[in-house]
């Protein structure tokens, strides 16, 4: 059964699709843009807020193996550029998708663009204290590891010739970004050089919210629902 309902800006059209959702079925993102879908999505008095740090979590079918293999990035559509306990927040989220996914003890890369503790670059230094988080048990149900760049996360030729010793580099399942422009420009590159499977949904609501991007073809919005529809179980 089909209901329209008028209204006469974006931000109502909106609020009206949050409210709509709040007791029960799942938010898809249409032809209006993220930022105003996520302006009512995480408003504090109205919105579909709960105490967890919303994220988006994307997931693409890496190919490359013989036995190909689901993997996990985030976050490249919310966080604009997170803090340590942000990106904390962010892990968990992503590492309970991959529970749901049927990963028992994810693998979590902290990317950079090196595989060492810089000073002068912040993202390593964040990666470096989670990584130590987690080596103390503060951070459980995975194992994580950074600053790692990319080809040390996931191509273990690139491990060996950099000789890197690490559970993880390599064999990420998890991909975690520094900020939301290369998460954002990861996934792209993914879905447009690569043409990669892929799909993505929100983590944290009070009830499935999918925000594909206006250009996505029809696939990619079907992926991100079923991928949103399993979160919610």
């Amino acid at each position: 059964v089909k209901e329209i309902i008028e209204a006469k800006d974006d931000l109502k059209k909106a609020r009206l699709a949050v409210e709509k959702v709040k007791g029960g079925g799942t938010l898809l993102k249409g032809k209006i843009k993220t930022a105003t879908l996520l302006k009512a999505v995480l408003n504090k008095e109205w919105g579909l807020r709960t105490d967890k740090i919303v994220s988006d979590v994307f997931i693409f079918e890496d190919k490359r193996e013989e036995n190909s293999k689901f993997v996990l990035m985030s976050d490249g559509g919310v966080n604009l550029k997170p803090d340590v306990k942000t990106l904390i927040a962010i892990i968990n989220n992503a590492v309970e998708v991959a529970h749901k996914l049927g990963i028992e003890i994810p693998k979590v890369a902290l990317l950079a663009a090196v595989e060492t503790i810089n000073p002068d670059m912040e993202e390593t230094i964040k990666a470096g204290m989670i990584s130590k988080m987690n080596e103390r048990k503060q951070i459980i149900g995975c194992i994580i590891d950074g600053p790692l760049a990319l080809d040390n996360a996931i191509s273990e030729f690139a491990v060996e010739k950099k000789g890197i010793t690490s559970p993880v580099a390599g064999k990420a399942d998890i991909l975690i970004v520094p900020d939301i422009a290369a998460g954002n420009i990861f996934g792209k590159a993914l879905t447009y050089y690569a043409n990669y499977q892929v799909g993505h949904t929100l983590v944290g609501t009070k009830a499935p919210v999918i925000i594909p991007s206006r250009a996505d073809k029809s696939d990619v919005k079907l992926h991100c629902i079923a991928l949103s529809i399993l979160c919610s179980k």
